[in-house]
């Protein structure tokens, strides 16, 4: 899942960025609302936090701008609000959940999972392709019932990979939705990765390598 956090008080931005980190959400921060913007255009993210009181474009403007666009990020609005009005307002702008500061953080994850599961209705919570099966909330993954720890990558990669297992995703497309922007698309880090995917759930090697394609989970030919 690739997520934009939308806050102008840097340490709560770190903090929500860091603990979406440790489960392998790759986050993006933007401290104003005409970044927001600017990062929704150049980048396809899952779901955008978005704080509703932010400075240079404001955060029911920057709200009612994405909610416009198809297709579109699915919007988790923060606000000190507690008020039923100010979630009611929020909610006709266009916002599709909705959460008052503070927050306690596994919430936000559950919202987030829930927010990103929208567009795929058909899709169950708990992924399964064969006999791997990953679980997004727990943040577990089991081969044939045995338990297979994964690094914060390499579970975001598998969980890219098994969403549209019949899909050919990309480097590039990988290093979009499991890394964050800071991420270096010259070196070999998705393909060390995907070896080491592939050495912990063992044989028979459930991601197949398409040599300048990409990589995917579907049965080979």
């Amino acid at each position: 899942m690739r997520v934009l956090i939308v806050e102008d008080e840097p340490l709560l931005a770190e903090a929500i960025r860091a603990g979406l980190e440790l489960q392998s959400i790759a986050a993006d921060v933007v401290g104003d609302g005409e970044a927001a913007l600017i990062a929704v255009d150049l980048t396809a993210y899952d779901v955008v936090v978005l704080d509703r009181d932010i400075p240079v474009i404001h955060g029911d403007e920057v709200c009612r701008t994405i909610a416009q666009r198809s297709p579109r990020p699915a919007v988790i609005m923060l606000t000190a609000a507690h008020s039923l009005q100010s979630r009611v307002d929020g909610l006709a702008l266009g916002a599709d959940d909705y959460l008052t500061k503070p927050f306690e953080f596994p919430e936000l994850v559950a919202r987030l999972y829930a927010l990103a599961r929208r567009p795929f209705a058909a899709q169950p919570v708990v992924l399964e392709v064969r006999d791997i099966r990953l679980d997004p909330t727990r943040h577990e993954v089991t081969r044939r019932g045995h338990f297979v720890h994964l690094t914060r990558k390499e579970f975001a990669v598998l969980e890219v990979l098994m969403r549209d297992p019949d899909a050919v995703v990309s480097a590039e497309q990988l290093l979009a939705r499991a890394w964050d922007e800071n991420a270096n698309p010259f070196t070999h880090t998705v393909k060390v990765t995907i070896s080491a995917l592939r050495r912990k759930l063992g044989e028979p090697w459930p991601i197949q390598t398409l040599t300048g394609t990409g990589y995917t989970m579907r049965i080979a030919p």
